[in-house]
Formats: structure tokens, C-alpha cells, sequence
């Protein structure tokens, strides 16, 4: 049986990450998912929690307090973490398996674990402060998996086996017969929607929203995610802006099924601006019309189905043509696009890759 250590630089969740998706779907695999210390005054999770019939979750230790000497805590709690990792690995019977790292940071357990290839799964631009890590992390590795051109660039220098692997979707979630609306957005039917899945930070440059949401009194902008505190003292003076907060992943086609439009920002430092979101690949699923600022990574993969603006004024009037738009002639298209970004095929391409290269 194969086997993965997975370190992940995330919890697991209940609305699956990039790393979840692709180790759910890897077909004779023992996984051990190692995730972080749940912050400071939480309660630790279960361990050995079986998410799946093969996959197994633990958490790492907490760190140690830091006091006066940070740097010798810092080695103490990775030193620490790697023993328990070590632990867990012989009470499962794994001996040298596949490495899956998912951050810089875990460049530091390279030396302290036993395993027998590396695999680097790059999903976002960690910023100049990770450089030395992730060149570390990257020149070991025996494959690394990028999510965007842009990362492959940055990491080519490194490595020269970099494999193009973007971010997917499960289509069917969002393609079916019939959807359930909760009472909430199913009271907002006959109005035309406009809805945006994703947290909204500061980062996230908000022009083009509030410029339509302005000029468009009659339309709801429904948005659907966590909303930091300055930016929803900014959004709550819009009455045609309603935020709902998080949502569990298997209520989110239920909230989509109600837009009459998708829509995406940008942010505004463009920090991993070329990385495809998961939930444009979920809009794509849809088949309904979709609204994005320009940003040309993102966009060129689908030409003919997305509308683009470059500005505030751009994307009021991409707006009202996405409005007027029958579905029926593009909507097809965009869930063409979606099949073939499933998570499925991504994962299969994972495992193409592990065994040409013999880790599998």
C-alpha cells in the first residue's frame, strides 16, 4: 500500500481545501495528515481522527513559549513536533513515505523525518520574507506542483520538475436538477443577484462593487464569506449589499442557484493575482454569466465565457450585459470548462505524475 505524510499548513476543514481534494481522490494510499496547533485558548481536536477510510488526521503540538531565548523555543517546538510525527508514523506502520508539503516552513523537517520523495505542492506566492525556505523546500524536492504559471516561474530556478496543477471543482455539486435555498437568500427570489463567493479583507480592492452597487439600487449583492471588521463598516451603509458570513461547503450551490450573475475582485497588492480561485472554477459549474475585474492569468484560460473589466466603470457595464444574458447560450461552455477542471481529473494527473517518477 502507498503511504503520504501529509504536513499541511492548514486545518482539515469541513469545506475541503486544494490538499484534501487531491488526497481524497488518490486511489491505494495510506495518508497521515499532520495539521497545525489549533491557536492559543482552543481546544485541541481528536487525534487519530479517520476523516476518510484513508485518511487519518493528527494535530501538532503547540508550540513552546518563546520568552527570552525565540530562537531556541522555535527549535525546541519543531523538535518536538518532528518526535510526535515520528511517533505517529511507527504506530501506523509507515517507514519511508511520500513527503506532501504544502508551506516553506515545513522546509525545517526535511532533516528530522524519514521518507523516501518529496513532493512540494505550491498553491499560493508566500512573499519574499519565505524565499530562503522555499528555495530550500523546492531544490529537494523530487516533484513540485504549482498552481499558476506565475508560481513555476518563481520556482524554476530551484527545480526543473515543476508540474502545471491548478486549482479544480467537484462540477456535479454545482450542476443538478434541484437545489434548496436557504429561507434567508430564497426570500430574495425575483430580484436580480449578484453574488460573490470569499472572504473580504482590506487586501481585496472594492471599487468596482460599491461604484455598481450605487449605480444599481435594484440589484442585491449577495456575499458570501467571512467579512473583516474596517471592511464591514464600509459595506453595511449599502442596502442593497447582504452578507451572510461563512457558509458550509455543502450549502454553498444551494446559495449560488439564487444569483442571476457570479462576480470576483481583485486584490490590491495582485499578491498571486495569476493563481485561479477554486471558486471560479465553482462559478464556471454553475453555467451562469460571470463578472471579473482583468487580470490576464486568470482570465485566458476562458475567453469566450467571462466577462472582463478594467476599472470600476468597466464593471458596471459588464454588469448589465452579464444581466441580459440567456445562459443557455454560454452556460454550457462555462460547465465544459468546470468538467474538465474536476477535482477528479487533477488528482489523476497527481498520481500520472508520482508514478512516472517512481514515488508511486
Amino acid at each position: 500500500m502507498k503511504q503520504i505524510l501529509c504536513l499541511s499548513h492548514t486545518p482539515w476543514q469541513a469545506r475541503p481545501n486544494r490538499t484534501q481534494q487531491l488526497l481524497t481522490r488518490l486511489s491505494e494510499v495510506q495518508v497521515l495528515f499532520f495539521e497545525p496547533a489549533p491557536p492559543k485558548g482552543t481546544p485541541m481536536p481528536e487525534q487519530g481522527r479517520r476523516v476518510r477510510s484513508h485518511i487519518t488526521v493528527y494535530t501538532l503540538p503547540a508550540p513552546l513559549l518563546a520568552g527570552l531565548d525565540r530562537g531556541g523555543a522555535q527549535r525546541r517546538s519543531q523538535g518536538k513536533a518532528a518526535d510526535f510525527i515520528q511517533k505517529t508514523m511507527a504506530r501506523h506502520g509507515f517507514r519511508e513515505p511520500v513527503l506532501w508539503c504544502t508551506a516553506p516552513d515545513q522546509a525545517v523537517y526535511l532533516d528530522r523525518l524519514a521518507y523516501r520523495g518529496l513532493v512540494y505542492d505550491c498553491a499560493q506566492e508566500w512573499g519574499e520574507e519565505f524565499l530562503d525556505e522555499e528555495s530550500d523546500l523546492t531544490m529537494h524536492a523530487e516533484v513540485v506542483f504549482a498552481a499558476s504559471p506565475g508560481l513555476i516561474r518563481r520556482l524554476s530556478p530551484c527545480n526543473d520538475n515543476i508540474a502545471l496543477l491548478p486549482n479544480g471543482v467537484n462540477p456535479l455539486m454545482f450542476n443538478r436538477d434541484e437545489f434548496s435555498p436557504p429561507p434567508r437568500v430564497a426570500a430574495l427570489a425575483g430580484r436580480t443577484i449578484l453574488g460573490r463567493v470569499g472572504d473580504l479583507t482590506s487586501k481585496v480592492d472594492l471599487e468596482p462593487l460599491l461604484h455598481t452597487a450605487v449605480a444599481q439600487p435594484d440589484w442585491t449583492f449577495l456575499l458570501l464569506g467571512r467579512v473583516t471588521k474596517p471592511v464591514f463598516g464600509k459595506l453595511k451603509a449599502y442596502p442593497n449589499i447582504v452578507l451572510t458570513g461563512p457558509v458550509n461547503a455543502v450549502d454553498l450551490p444551494d446559495y449560488l442557484s439564487v444569483c442571476t450573475v457570479l462576480f470576483d475582485l481583485l486584490r490590491e497588492d495582485r499578491l498571486g493575482s495569476d493563481i485561479i480561485p477554486s471558486r471560479i472554477y465553482e462559478y464556471l459549474a454553475t453555467g451562469k454569466p460571470i463578472v471579473m475585474m482583468e487580470e490576464p492569468d486568470q482570465v485566458e484560460p476562458f475567453p469566450d465565457v467571462i466577462y472582463t473589466a478594467y476599472d470600476a466603470a468597466g464593471f458596471l457595464r459588464r454588469c448589465r450585459k452579464a444581466v441580459l444574458e440567456d445562459p443557455q447560450l454560454v452556460g454550457p461552455r462555462r460547465q465544459e470548462y468546470a468538467r474538465q477542471a474536476a477535482w477528479a481529473n487533477r488528482a489523476a494527473e497527481v498520481s500520472r505524475i508520482l508514478e512516472s517518477t517512481g514515488l508511486f
